[in-house]
């Protein structure tokens, strides 16, 4: 297994302006300290890097800013997922051309998908790509589902070599990770997102932990990884119970929309999210203020 597919990898929000255009040195700013914790990759135009809303050449831009600040000393994930299959081949194109390790790839749609339009749309983009792709699994944001024998299926298209699911509850963990390891090639990445779930499924064997915290947080998101990669259980779940006030800002108000805050609070990036996304409320802002300065993460 390719080692980029292992261990944290840090999902930071994409600063930009109200049209669009990214702010690349603010970018670079959210980045330099992934690096020198040394995350194991960088999930770039994730969800909570709001892809959706960014035109090709501002994820170009986004790409080109990321792998400059990076210069090799960490993988990059780029989120490569359109509506459209000949955008979706395009965006991959762009990635691999400016030295993306592997490309987030979801299942977006208007029209809802069938499990033969997603597993052609992933076929197409492999092959037009060369590009390792992740299967990007993300049903709160696109409304499809993929199953274990989905994921099966397209896990043995060549150039397919990971998927990022979503933690489900911890007493399911085990079933959904024998589920999938039952169908997906030997070596295959199976890693899970959901933040306030994922210490369970390290525990269990999770290969991977596609985390939003880990964008502004990654010393203490590294610990909990590193403690379950050394078998020690006990302690990634307490490093976890010291992360719930957390977790329950994220539950609360979406993970997304307390990131942008944070990196406010922070210091870091004053930039708002997305239009129609509003900024939160000056209240919550200051329930999160104190959060963070209570846990130490200010």
């Amino acid at each position: 297994m390719t080692n980029f597919l292992k261990g944290l990898s840090a999902f930071p929000i994409t600063p930009a302006d109200a049209s669009g255009k990214v702010d690349t040195s603010g970018l670079k700013r959210l980045l330099a300290p992934l690096v020198a914790a040394k995350v194991d990759s960088l999930g770039l135009l994730g969800s909570t890097g709001s892809y959706p809303f960014l035109s090709r050449a501002e994820r170009r831009r986004a790409t080109d800013a990321a792998l400059e600040e990076t210069n090799g000393k960490v993988p990059v994930l780029v989120g490569i997922g359109a509506l459209r299959t000949d955008e979706a081949i395009a965006l991959a194109q762009d990635a691999k051309a400016a030295g993306a390790a592997a490309g987030l790839l979801a299942a977006v749609s208007y029209t809802p998908l069938t499990d033969a339009e997603v597993f052609e749309h992933f076929s197409a983009v492999a092959a037009a790509s060369s590009l390792p792709i992740c299967i990007y699994d993300n049903f709160a944001t696109t409304h499809f589902r993929f199953s274990a024998e989905l994921v099966g299926r397209i896990a043995h298209i060549p150039g397919v070599v990971a998927v990022k699911s979503t933690a489900p509850q911890p007493e399911l963990v085990a079933d959904h990770l024998t589920q999938l390891r039952e169908r997906v090639p030997p070596g295959f990445s199976v890693g899970y997102a959901g933040d306030w779930n994922v210490t369970e499924t390290l525990v269990a064997g999770g290969d991977a932990w596609y985390c939003v915290a880990a964008g502004l947080f990654p010393k203490a998101c590294l610990a909990i990884v590193r403690a379950a990669q050394a078998g020690d259980a006990a302690e990634a779940r307490r490093l976890d119970a010291a992360m719930a006030p957390l977790w329950t800002l994220f539950k609360e108000f979406s993970s997304l929309r307390v990131m942008y805050a944070a990196a406010e609070i922070k210091g870091i990036s004053a930039a708002a999210p997305p239009r129609p996304i509003l900024p939160l409320p000056v209240a919550a802002k200051a329930r999160i203020a104190q959060v963070l300065q209570e846990m130490d993460l200010s």
